[in-house]
């Protein structure tokens, strides 16, 4: 079930079966020459969907699509928030939906650069009931971040598909499966170098130096739509499973 093509009253409805939701979140941001800029975005929507397909008790809320990405403003089409924005964005978020009586939030997160700050905006969201003291008419709630390559099966299968170069951004796997997304968008490129270097950055002008297509150690030639259905579909399958247990534990 997805919210955003759903009435308030079948969200209504929903709420006297289940309290939990789950949020894709992400970034926007580019992937070298041959990713979609919506990559990390893409990827942990796309995945979110398939495992509610499959069930007609899981809601899917709103892409959560800018994060924490200032590193890569040195590419056109870059979008960032800053760390104190963003986190007061989930807490309005997490406000919106407690209000409606959601209880769980489960935030399947596609962007390495968000962990942090989601943690922290976690932090401020349990600060408040915190600070309003045992009597608060405050409703309790549980969040949880899981990052969509973390799920078990996921890696391995990463691995397998991509055994060489798969590489730390713009890697294989998580260009496959925007190109299983959208295949109408597979882009048919020679990379120079093929593998691109590795290594740390700090800011966007130090990112776009050391790293001139935007790709870290990466060969994402070797991503194809069949490779990007096995992720989402062992993805899909482990997400699912996880959501019902977080769902489950909050009855």
């Amino acid at each position: 079930m997805l919210m955003a093509l759903s009435t308030w009253c079948d969200v209504e409805d929903y709420l006297t079966r289940s309290r939990s939701i789950l949020l894709p979140i992400g970034s926007m941001e580019q992937h070298g020459p041959t990713g979609l800029i919506g990559t990390d975005a893409i990827c942990p929507q796309v995945i979110a969907e398939a495992a509610a397909a499959e069930d007609p008790d899981i809601l899917v809320g709103p892409t959560f699509s800018v994060g924490c990405a200032q590193h890569h403003l040195g590419f056109p089409g870059s979008m960032t928030l800053r760390p104190s924005t963003m986190i007061a964005a989930i807490v309005d978020w997490s406000a919106s939906l407690r209000r409606h009586g959601f209880e769980r939030i489960y935030w399947i997160n596609g962007h390495g650069g968000n962990i942090a700050t989601i943690a922290a905006a976690f932090a401020e969201v349990y600060a408040e009931r915190s600070f309003a003291g045992a009597d608060s008419s405050i409703p309790p709630l549980s969040m949880k971040q899981r990052n969509w390559w973390e799920l078990p099966g996921v890696m391995s299968t990463c691995q397998r598909l991509h055994p060489k170069h798969e590489g730390s951004h713009a890697t294989a796997s998580e260009v496959a499966v925007t190109y299983a997304a959208y295949p109408d968008q597979v882009r048919d490129l020679e990379l120079t170098p093929k593998v691109a270097p590795s290594g740390g950055f700090t800011d966007a002008d130090n990112y776009r130096r050391r790293f001139a297509d935007g790709r870290i150690g990466s060969d994402p030639t070797q991503a194809t739509v069949a490779a990007g259905e096995e992720i989402i579909a062992i993805a899909a399958r482990a997400l699912r499973e996880d959501f019902k247990a977080f769902a489950k534990a909050g009855s």
